[in-house]
């Protein structure tokens, strides 16, 4: 208990300035997606060099144009701009950018969510795909200090063809890149039952890879019991249904099985009607892991600073309580024990220094 004596989840003083405190703290992120993550900069720049798009040129336009009426609108408008990636050196781009904006939010890690077969099915060259990504992945530890890992994950709405070619990159040694390191699934989950996914999974799962699944973001809880007993997940993304049914609750505490929350996100897809609704709070009184998240940032006109800051707000945390907020997310991860350390050490001493008198 790295504060001894006090919850530092549940016991809780007013912070100084929860945004500068933020601002400056050592995070790490679980559950950020690739193309989801393009700055209006950059979607604007992938836009202009494809001009056949309806993606908007404009930065600011790009603002109404992420305004979402639901799920289902917002996979068409994320699919749109999934289609401005279509070469390698416009994979190369994101990835190397996406890599600055997490710096600029002392993000030390993240695995960032990527989906390898919108890419492929697009014409980019596999090799191609994984060098592009890799190359930007040791260019943006060397130059930003943020370590970057992969999750190759299955686009729901594609169907099991998906699934086989998202399986067959991730396992294939000649192709499978130095920093992958977990299988999930996105997309839809109506009409896009998980069990149909399990053969996928226990051959990423075999490979040594670790299950990240997306479940109970718009589906009630029995996605995420299908996630756990069908797909072996080891954390979920968002599982915001959870709190629907005790038992899960119960189960994913005792199992110390991590949910990915990303509250704005819930908002902007309607999956949650408000903030001030958000089931964060129940998952905190039943003792899950909540580990704070981004999502899709950019199109949900967010950051990981931000929603931290939201998560603060609905928790009542202080700087303490933020503090291991940010270090649920560096023990949930897929880090080497030593990396987790190096993390969590800077998080107490950025805290510590803050806190001083």
């Amino acid at each position: 208990m790295p504060f001894p004596g006090r919850n530092p989840l549940t016991d809780q003083r007013a912070p100084r300035d929860p945004h500068a405190f933020i601002a400056g703290l050592p995070k790490a992120e679980l559950h950020v997606h690739h193309v989801g993550s393009a700055s209006p900069r950059i979607v604007a720049e992938l836009a202009a060099r494809h001009p056949d798009s309806k993606v908007p040129t404009d930065p600011e336009a790009l603002v109404d144009y992420f305004t979402f009426t639901d799920f289902a609108h917002f996979i068409e408008v994320y699919l749109s701009v999934v289609d401005l990636i279509r070469t390698p050196e416009d994979v190369r781009l994101l990835t190397y950018e996406v890599a600055r904006d997490m710096a600029r939010q002392q993000v030390r890690y993240a695995e960032l969510t990527i989906t390898p077969f919108s890419s492929t099915r697009r014409g980019i060259d596999e090799r191609a795909f994984m060098d592009a990504i890799e190359d930007a992945r040791k260019a943006a530890e060397a130059e930003f200090g943020t370590v970057l890992r992969w999750c190759f994950d299955i686009p729901g709405e594609a169907g099991l063809e998906s699934a086989e070619e998202t399986a067959r990159l991730a396992t294939d040694d000649r192709l499978r890149p130095e920093g992958l390191v977990s299988f999930g699934l996105g997309g839809p989950e109506i009409g896009v039952p998980r069990p149909q996914f399990k053969p996928y999974f226990d051959r990423a799962i075999a490979a040594g890879l670790r299950s990240v699944p997306h479940a109970g973001e718009t589906t009630g809880p029995q996605t995420v019991w299908d996630a756990l007993t069908e797909l072996r997940a080891e954390r979920i993304g968002h599982g915001t249904s959870s709190a629907q049914d005790e038992k899960l609750l119960a189960h994913l505490a005792e199992h110390r099985i991590p949910l990915e929350v990303c509250p704005t996100s819930n908002i902007a897809t309607r999956a949650v009607r408000t903030l001030e609704e958000h089931p964060i709070r129940e998952f905190v009184k039943a003792g899950v892991v909540v580990t704070i998240n981004s999502d899709d940032p950019p199109m949900f006109g967010t950051d990981l600073n931000n929603e931290y800051a939201v998560a603060a707000r609905l928790l009542g945390l202080d700087e303490l309580g933020i503090a291991e907020l940010a270090k649920n997310a560096v023990h949930a991860s897929f880090l080497d024990e030593a990396g987790k350390a190096r993390i969590a050490g800077e998080i107490d001493a950025y805290t510590a220094r803050w806190l001083a008198p």
